[in-house]
């Protein structure tokens, strides 16, 4: 008898352990080159201007703050002129599709010609 009410917890737990566990986050990045850089920048796109990356989430609100912390980094100022990242959390688009990168001074150049200053 002990053993069945023990396997039943087991089973029980391992069921909603999954419900628990992170979810699955997902950044829509679309690059903007800096001109001539295009094939340095969509590198990270395997050579597409567009991709997403899959990363592990509590919820959608740590997945928005993964997306601007995450999404938004850009150490190739002179390659990357801007990123547009949106995510989404299960399937649902976080906070309304907004662009978490607007704004980021990672991208110095988003609203000038080239990438210089």
């Amino acid at each position: 008898m002990f053993i069945r009410k023990s396997a039943y917890v087991v089973a029980l737990f391992l069921l909603t352990s999954g419900a628990a566990s992170a979810g699955e986050c997902i950044f829509h990045v679309t690059r903007t080159a800096c001109p001539g850089q295009e094939k340095e920048s969509f590198s990270k796109c395997n050579g597409a201007a567009s991709c997403d990356e899959k990363k592990a989430a509590a919820s959608a609100s740590q997945c928005a703050s993964k997306a601007k912390k995450e999404g938004c980094a850009n150490s190739r100022l002179t390659i990357t002129k801007y990123k547009k990242v949106t995510a989404e959390y299960g399937g649902v688009a976080v906070e309304g599709g907004k662009d978490f990168c607007v704004g980021n001074p990672d991208f110095p150049y988003a609203n000038k010609p080239d990438c210089k200053k």
